[in-house]
């Protein structure tokens, strides 16, 4: 190798201890080993195998590594054979294979069957778009020492995280904010504007982040940075086109080809794979799936609950069915509201930044990982195939513009599945699509200026222009699927891959999610809305591929999912800590609220206004996130970057806002 010629200084690698998943970091600039060091420890959760780093003058980068492929030989950084391109990668190319064939093929010398190893070669053949010839969930920080440039890569659906921070002529970058984190010489500031967001989405939605200066990479984005000079780039963006319609039984053959395939790319390990099982429809498909295929008895995964929720525990006794079915090695996990509210700091905290979405996955995850490195699940299936309450309303809102009130009240089921109940319906109609479904919501505009401290900046912030923008880009007229490619754009990275990672990643599992191979959901997103949701059925077109391998009793199943009944604790159980950590005292910590506006929603949520369940939640999820790690945020006033202001709905009091007659608040929304 010729890596004294090219700037190289050293390549470090050890064996880590057994208490240290896949993650990475480092920076442009000059070394820094105390930083380097700092910033990988953060990370030790996400590699408990090997710990590897690479430093230059001019750049560093730290790996943790969860040996899944290669064990023996997968150790990172990896560079090309002079040593001028060094790649630091968290993930899995599942055509490591053929891509290490086609590169000896042309000439390179490759030492190791790691899927790492392409991806310099890869770069010296291609330059940045060697991307596209990767199949997998990936984040790959690659420094090129001939130009002096640190390119970052985040894989197409975004399965993968990366967070950078530029600061002048340095760069920092990680798998986890944490670790940038880490890195930084002093604490950042709290994006306002994200936690403005945060209020409305349950989640910061990106490139946001709630620390000022710290960004997320997109899903599908490349950052370069050379010269102190940042540029991005979009190498794959969701299309939505329409198209026209199609025979259903060659629909769901092409499904059933492109699923099969995705599920046996992803048994690829050479350790003990498992799978996560509720015992719905998309799990269980893929649970079927994966036992043709799976190389030794697949185990699966259930959570239940101690308390007595009927539902719950039909969740579990179809879980059991299916495990049966196909004869897998079945474990369960019952999550008690205590084991939930003990764990609950540490929980939130696997987030780096406030998040109100699905939790109890993180129990499920601590019992996966006394068996297995490699776990499955169902994500991504509600988001392509047509679950949530806005792809349910979607082409009976469309009706009611087309036809008018009076012609569906005539006719129920243009309303499906809301013929019994139009005002359902009705009471959400508006002129465009994305006024309503800003709506869904957890607190509206004047709602979180009624909440929000008043000497916070908050001028121009609108969540309303970030939901716009996203309907904007569609070029679908489709109804459901432009509802469909709002959440494939912005929910499903943001809320639902983002706790499939952090929460995986704290129990040092590596989760695979077969519906999110970049083929399948090319081909489902072009699809009429009508096989999706057809007569009010949800998922129809899945549910014919599923009909093929599971009974109807599971097919036909209402989805509940691995959800906890957090709502049920919240006004029992849980009540106490609520009005303990939303006290005013406790607000006062950070000044962002108003504790008046904030004791006043408790008041009215304990007294019997159910609805406003989920802005409790959000309230309760972000002051137990600041107890935990407020004291990484330097200052909870920080000027934000001002959104494109949009036309403002007047709207008077906190929780105000209109409820439909079926009882479902205006605000639910995500994962219902």
């Amino acid at each position: 190798m010729r890596a004294a010629r090219l700037g190289v200084r050293r390549f470090l690698r050890g064996v880590s201890g057994a208490d240290l998943m896949c993650g990475i970091c480092g920076f442009v600039g000059p070394p820094e080993p105390a930083a380097l060091q700092a910033m990988t420890v953060a990370l030790r959760h996400r590699g408990p195998d090997d710990v590897g780093y690479f430093a230059s003058p001019r750049a560093s980068v730290g790996v943790r590594r969860l040996s899944i492929v290669d064990v023996a030989h997968g150790r990172q950084p990896m560079a090309n054979e002079d040593g001028s391109v060094v790649v630091a990668f968290n993930g899995e190319v599942y055509n490591a294979g053929e891509l290490r064939c086609d590169l000896l093929a042309r000439g390179h010398r490759l030492q190791t069957r790691c899927d790492t190893e392409v991806l310099p070669h890869l770069y010296e053949d291609g330059g940045d778009d060697f991307v596209q010839a990767l199949d997998g969930q990936f984040a790959i920080a690659l420094w090129d020492a001939r130009r002096q440039r640190l390119l970052l890569t985040r894989d197409r659906l975004g399965i993968r995280p990366l967070f950078y921070a530029p600061t002048g002529e340095r760069l920092l970058f990680g798998s986890e904010i944490k670790s940038i984190l880490a890195g930084l010489p002093q604490r950042p500031a709290l994006n306002v504007e994200a936690l403005y967001h945060y209020l409305t989405l349950k989640h910061v939605p990106a490139p946001l982040t709630i620390y000022t200066g710290v960004h997320a990479l997109r899903p599908g984005e490349q950052a370069a940075f050379e010269r102190g000079r940042l540029t991005r780039r979009f190498y794959w963006r969701l299309e939505g086109q329409d198209v026209a319609a199609r025979d259903p039984d060659e629909v769901a053959d092409r499904i059933e080809t492109l699923l099969r395939e995705s599920v046996r790319r992803r048994l690829i390990a050479e350790v003990p794979l498992g799978a996560l099982l509720s015992g719905g429809l998309d799990s269980s498909l893929i649970v079927a799936l994966a036992v043709e295929h799976a190389p030794r008895p697949l185990k699966t995964f259930t959570l239940g609950y101690v308390d007595e929720f009927a539902h719950k525990q039909a969740d579990v006794q179809a879980a059991r069915r299916v495990a049966e079915l196909f004869g897998t090695a079945h474990h369960e996990h019952r999550l008690s509201y205590r084991e939930l509210l003990s764990h609950l700091p540490a929980v939130l905290g696997a987030f780096d930044e406030p998040f109100a979405g699905v939790t109890s996955t993180y129990f499920l995850c601590k019992l996966v990982r006394r068996h297995v490195k490699v776990c499955l699940s169902g994500d991504g299936a509600d988001e392509l195939f047509g679950s949530y309450l806005a792809h349910r309303l979607a082409e009976p809102i469309h009706n009611v513009l087309t036809y008018g009130e009076a012609a569906v009240r005539q006719r129920p089921e243009l309303l499906a599945p809301f013929e019994n109940d139009p005002d359902a319906v009705l009471c959400r109609v508006h002129a465009h699509d994305w006024q309503w479904r800003a709506e869904l919501g957890v607190f509206s505009e004047a709602e979180k200026r009624a909440l929000l401290n008043p000497d916070l900046a908050l001028d121009g912030l609108d969540s309303r222009a970030l939901v716009r923008a996203v309907f904007d880009e569609c070029p679908a007229r489709d109804p459901q699927n432009r509802q469909q490619y709002h959440d494939c754009r912005t929910l499903l990275p943001d809320q639902v891959l983002t706790f499939n990672d952090r929460l995986s990643m704290a129990h040092s599992i590596e989760m695979r999610v077969p519906f999110l191979d970049h083929r399948l959901v090319e081909y489902v997103t072009g699809l009429p809305g009508e096989l999706k949701i057809r007569r009010g059925v949800c998922k129809w077109i899945l549910k014919q591929v599923a009909r093929r391998r599971l009974p109807a009793e599971i097919v036909d199943r209402p989805k509940e999912g691995f959800v906890a009944p957090i709502n049920a604790w919240q006004q029992r159980e849980l009540r106490p800590a609520i009005e303990r950590t939303l006290a005013a005292e406790r607000l006062a910590s950070h000044g962002l609220f108003r504790p008046q506006a904030v004791a006043g929603l408790l008041r009215r949520y304990y007294d019997g206004e159910t609805s406003l369940q989920y802005k409790i939640w959000t309230l309760f999820c972000f002051q137990t996130w600041w107890d935990a790690l407020g004291a990484t945020v330097s200052s909870a006033s920080a000027a934000p970057a001002a959104s494109p202001p949009v036309e403002r709905a007047p709207e008077t009091g906190i929780g105000a806002r209109r409820t439909c007659s079926s009882g479902v608040p205006a605000a639910t929304a995500g994962r219902t």
